[in-house]
């Protein structure tokens, strides 16, 4: 194919960063101008038109949905077939890398990857053996991901205690889900990316294997990668140094994820020679909506100045409405969508509304059924996460590795087969003593002696079942999934309702190798299902990412909520905030529609509301402000964003303890207001937030 050809439609900037041949380079996208056709360009560029072997090539992603686009967008380009190449997740790589190789960590290759229900369920046994408390389980469970995440292991946090804020109850947790892991033949989704850091750091032969094999690594979302994530990306890149990473420090919004700013922010000096190229060319948003959002990310300090610009023209102003309450909120936002779908000019699949918190859906969402509005809220349970699908997966998990006993538990009486939870109590007990796994223990009580008949008789019958599909192993997996359904009646069981998804899991295994199939599903997200066409799509921002839309209403723009109250004492979590309303916004193709309420019904109270403190950084010349009236409901209009009063230097400063005559002591969120009439926020344990006027709350500072 001819270089020119390769070129074509790219504007000055994007030629610059696809024929960057030769050393790292940092490709600055802003949102809307195109990153994804700059990293296949390049890609097709080095296969096409400077003799660079496809195969040489490591590109990486972070969701399936965007590596396939990846992959679709090359086999166009190229005219060739992108089979093999090493596209993909950063997951799903690390998995094809220790298909090879992880037998030099101690695991066997059958090794399953368990997802976060089987994440949830073993650390939900291990709770129970140590007779913690299950609500225990988030918290745990999230932190050991952060480990994880910074490469922690358990054996680190035990031996640096006082580094990682030791904490003895998740050390004794973390310790046993790894040497229940390891016992199971199992990883969870943080260890496909740590055990190929241990892997490279430990067998120096097997880096320089894959070194040699990937002359070329690109990176695309790389303000999205955690530490281990860039750890073994630089393992990777250190020797022919061309790595080509593709990211916006503004769109950085998952730290609660482990994702670093610091890793886009610091690569010139981790990459001393790196070039640094700006896209700046908007090909997505109108002009005002540019300027707004612009306006609103400018104040964050930690960040790589970028001027977003566009041909587009300046487009519609935003609008705000301040609503009394969610209702009249939901109400606006209803209405708003059916004059706009009346007119003709977009449809309901053209609209999306964003919020901060789920919780906010359920308002929206009778506002939508109330006026007859088709909706969809994205993120809600997906076809591999079914109780259905999920069990013949477990099924196909165990037949693969029979050593899964996550996956055994959770087959064992799906079908009921009257193995209850003291038998399996018992079983487990046993398997700890002999160190054998619940399969293997099954096995040796159905053989050995020393166990009465009744007890035998309980789990002959299932393992035996077990050892016939094991035995079919080889077949085509379309007809083993048949096999299953057929040996353990598992169809008739799950009834009629169920049949069209268990039928579905037959179509989607067809054609398929048991662990190519096992991996997709493991590794499997809300954000690669099949988008429901004419809805209207309800969804948090954080699961916008990506995502764009003609039309997009952001609500419950208010202080506490957006930005969220956790945020409002730390400045890095306020620039992570404000970076999540302008993802938020730059979603928006023609109209941008913001909102918020005067008084909203939250943990159990109705609370009074103050307009989130971003829309006083919005130019007033860029908005339209929209109030409903309190009692006719009507609309009025004017010119002006709401502009936020002056913060107060009150006595009851944030983290100030107070004390409230009903509701007892609490802490001081946020204070604003003038002198006179100042007003506070405070979390009260045993009722949540309050928004209190100093005037008449009586509140007591504790000393």
């Amino acid at each position: 194919m001819a270089k020119h050809s390769l070129l074509e439609g790219l504007n000055p900037q994007q030629q610059k960063a696809v024929l960057h041949i030769k050393g790292p380079m940092l490709v600055l996208a802003g949102a809307g101008s195109g990153k994804t056709k700059v990293i296949t360009h390049r890609f097709a560029y080095l296969s096409s038109a400077c003799d660079v072997q496809p195969s040489s090539i490591l590109a990486m992603t972070f969701t399936n949905k965007a590596a396939n686009e990846m992959r679709e967008r090359v086999e166009e380009l190229t005219g060739k077939g992108t089979r093999g190449l090493w596209i993909g997740t950063f997951h799903s790589l690390s998995s094809r890398i220790l298909r090879k190789e992880i037998e030099k960590l101690g695991y066997g290759r059958d090794f399953c990857i368990y997802d976060e229900s089987d994440t949830s369920s073993l650390i939900r046994s291990i709770l129970k053996e140590f007779r913690m408390h299950e609500a225990l389980y988030k918290g745990i469970a999230s932190r050991v991901s952060s480990l994880k995440a910074s490469l922690v292991s358990s054996e680190a946090l035990i031996a640096n205690e006082e580094s990682y804020g030791f904490d003895e109850k998740l050390a004794k947790v973390y310790v046993r889900y790894q040497e229940d892991l390891k016992k199971n033949n199992a990883l969870d989704f943080d260890d496909l990316i740590t055990c190929t850091v241990k892997l490279f750091e430990e067998h120096p032969t097997v880096l320089k294997k894959y070194q040699d094999e990937f002359e070329h690594i690109m990176i695309d979302e790389f303000q999205d990668t955690n530490l281990s994530q860039y750890r073994l990306s630089r393992l990777l890149a250190s020797r022919h140094k061309n790595i080509f990473v593709v990211g916006d420090d503004d769109q950085s919004i998952y730290k609660f994820r482990g994702a670093e700013i610091g890793n886009i922010l610091n690569f010139e000096k981790d990459f001393s020679k790196a070039k640094v190229i700006r896209l700046e060319q908007n090909y997505r948003s109108t002009q005002n909506i540019l300027d707004a959002a612009g306006s609103v990310i400018e104040q964050n300090e930690s960040r790589k100045s970028k001027k977003l610009w566009t041909d587009r023209g300046r487009g519609e102003k935003i609008s705000y409405c301040i609503a009394n309450n969610e209702q009249e909120e939901g109400g606006f936002i209803a209405q708003t969508i059916k004059d706009l779908y009346l007119k003709g000019k977009y449809s309901y699949g053209d609209m999306t509304i964003l919020y901060r918190l789920n919780q906010q859906s359920r308002v929206l969402e009778e506002s939508m059924r109330g006026s007859g509005i088709p909706y969809n809220v994205v993120g809600s349970i997906s076809f591999y996460r079914r109780k259905e699908v999920k069990d013949i997966i477990s099924y196909l998990k165990v037949i693969n590795n029979p050593n899964d006993s996550v996956s055994l538990k959770r087959i064992i009486n799906s079908p009921p087969r009257g193995i209850g939870k003291t038998t399996l109590t018992r079983l487990g007990n046993e398997a700890k003593k002999k160190e054998k796994s619940l399969f293997g223990i099954m096995k040796h009580v159905v053989k050995g002696n020393g166990y009465s008949s009744s007890f035998r008789d309980k789990i002959k019958g299932f393992t035996s079942l077990m050892d016939e599909l094991i035995g079919d192993k080889d077949a085509e997996l379309s007809e083993l999934i048949n096999l299953i359904y057929e040996k353990t009646g598992y169809l008739e069981w799950a009834g009629e309702e169920k049949r069209g998804n268990l039928m579905e899991i037959i179509s989607s295994a067809e054609g398929k190798a048991m662990e190519d199939f096992l991996d997709n599903a493991s590794l499997f997200s809300a954000h690669d299902e099949e988008e429901t066409k004419d809805t209207v799509s309800l969804m948090t921002l954080h699961t916008v990412k990506g995502l764009e839309s003609p039309v997009v209403f952001i609500a419950g723009l208010e202080d506490g909520l957006m930005p969220h109250f956790y945020s409002i004492n730390r400045d890095d979590e306020i620039q992570e905030e404000r970076r999540l309303f302008y993802v938020g916004m730059t979603r928006a193709r023609d109209i941008l529609f913001l909102s918020g309420v005067k008084r909203r019904k939250l943990y159990a109270s109705v609370q009074d509301q103050q307009p989130s403190r971003f829309l006083s950084e919005i130019p007033s010349e860029c908005c339209c402000y929209i109030e409903k009236r309190p009692r006719t409901g009507a609309l009025s209009k004017g010119a002006r964003v709401i502009q936020m009063r002056p913060r107060s230097t009150s006595p009851f400063a944030t983290g100030v303890r107070v004390r409230h005559p009903k509701w007892g002591e609490g802490v001081v969120r946020d204070s604003y207001g003038e002198t006179d009439d100042t007003k506070v926020m405070v979390n009260f344990p045993s009722v949540g937030i309050k928004r209190l006027s100093l005037k008449f709350a009586n509140l007591e500072k504790i000393r």
